[in-house]
């Protein structure tokens, strides 16, 4: 081609990347800032999970002792089916909520700068505000008075689950989640100076999975305690 031909091409091509570079790179620094924000929102909350993690991981007991104290072997006759599942599930959200209500200022505070970000990524959007949510959810939701609910059931020979347990466990089973989020696109968006948080953040989220896994033998105790079957 020409080079006097190849001029106004090159021109046209340029002043078509500078019409479009504000738009884009405008996208791309929100993104970048909310993601730094999220960084942070994130590492604090799971900060503030790890400084109560022995009283988080002794909630659970908490709940074994009620049950012990004041229901113990109430559904020593129930059946195993849909309506133990739901009870099993409430047992769990107990054991949830005991240990998560430790955290309600911190998790208090990542929802409402979770809130605040604008995300062009609308996939990294949806991620972060639904896992805000469900945080949210959790974190409103009372323990549920367990040893009643299982009498009420007791009491219905039963044959229907109390209103309350119902309730609860359609909030809380879909918002069950773990405390701390990264979610993968948000390495699209990370700055190198930012790695150092990450890599804390990950290594104190290995440590609240590993005493939640810890809570399945109470989990267990529980429902043996109570006689119920999952």
């Amino acid at each position: 081609m020409p080079i006097r031909r190849s001029l106004p091409l090159v021109a046209t091509a340029a002043l078509a990347a500078v019409a479009l570079s504000p738009a884009r790179a405008g996208a791309s620094s929100a993104d970048v800032a909310s993601t730094k924000t999220y960084i942070q929102a994130n590492y604090a909350l799971v900060q503030a999970a790890r400084s109560h993690l022995t009283a988080a991981e002794h909630a659970p007991r908490r709940v074994l002792a009620q049950v012990r104290r004041e229901c113990p072997m109430a559904a020593a006759e129930s059946p195993q089916n849909a309506d133990s599942t739901q009870m099993s599930n409430e047992v769990i959200g107990a054991m949830v909520l005991t240990a998560y209500h430790l955290d309600r200022p911190a998790g208090e505070g990542f929802v409402r700068a979770v809130s605040r970000l604008h995300l062009g990524d609308r996939r990294l959007a949806n991620a972060v505000r639904g896992y805000a949510n469900q945080l949210g959810t959790l974190l409103k939701l009372p323990v549920p008075n367990l040893c009643a609910d299982v009498r009420a059931w007791v009491a219905s020979a039963y044959e229907t689950l109390p209103a309350s347990t119902a309730s609860f466990d359609r909030r809380f089973m879909p918002a069950w989640v773990a405390i701390g989020l990264l979610p993968g696109r948000l390495s699209a968006y990370e700055r190198p100076e930012e790695q150092g948080v990450l890599a804390r953040t990950r290594a104190i989220e290995v440590q609240i999975t590993d005493a939640e896994a810890r809570a399945v033998e109470t989990w267990g105790e529980i429902m043996n305690e109570l006689g119920l079957s999952p």
